[in-house]
């Protein structure tokens, strides 16, 4: 499959190493340009592109950039792009550690409905639960007891379909979360949130989430600090 990563950080790095080591065709790309990417594209044998070109490079385009960086992104760049393209976010918003204060957020609007408004396309969230260690360390072959499951949430079940079975090529069962309005069960700060529960804990853990953000998870008048010091 061919598969475009926007974005180099830890998840997106991870997803590059994992996928092109599982044989997909991988490009990838970030901020700064292709020119900053030559080591990992060399480590991989992934292609370091723009991101222009990303969004036109994939089945599958992984949006794994900072939240607040999304604004920052191409107005039209899915312009033209196929509609059955794929796209999935994994952000999450840390408004007080890194993001600021997004005003639809903190007014309700989950994270990725708001992520799918910037990009002008439908969004599939997954990967925003787990660490990259972790994303790149502990998955197991379908089966295994305790294997670790990921919530999944979006509107298309089809696009779904298609991250669900990634994530078992990767070595993690897939729970449906719901629609992209249920996506807020998986955002930071609730049950599920950087935990390694298999499919059964994590239905428990979305079913526990309680949609009101919890104070360490707003902004605030000083917002954004940083991870170290939140504002």
């Amino acid at each position: 499959m061919r598969i475009a990563i926007i974005g180099a950080g830890q998840i997106g790095g991870t997803l590059v190493r994992r996928l092109t080591n599982l044989g997909h065709q991988v490009s990838v790309a970030n901020s700064r340009g292709p020119e900053s990417l030559t080591d990992l594209a060399r480590e991989t044998g992934a292609s370091a592109v723009t991101v222009a070109e990303a969004a036109r490079a994939g089945e599958v385009v992984v949006v794994t950039i900072p939240e607040a960086k999304i604004r920052n992104l191409p107005k039209d760049l899915f312009e033209g792009v196929p509609a059955n393209v794929v796209v999935v976010d994994t952000g999450n918003y840390y408004p007080r550690q890194r993001d600021g204060r997004i005003a639809e957020i903190e007014e309700g609007m989950t994270e990725s409905r708001w992520v799918e408004r910037q990009l002008g396309r439908p969004v599939v969230k997954a990967f925003n639960n787990i660490y990259a260690k972790h994303l790149m360390e502990k998955g197991q072959p379908a089966g295994s007891p305790g294997r670790i499951a990921l919530p999944v949430a979006g509107d298309d079940p089809r696009a779904k379909g298609v991250v669900i079975n990634l994530l078992d090529a990767l070595g993690f069962d897939a729970v449906d979360a719901g629609g992209l309005d249920d996506s807020w069960r998986q955002q930071p700060g609730t049950p599920v949130y950087t935990t390694d529960y298999d499919a059964a804990g994590v239905r428990r853990a979305l079913a526990q989430a309680k949609p009101e953000r919890a104070p360490e998870w707003r902004a605030t008048p000083h917002s954004p600090g940083t991870f170290i010091c939140p504002a």
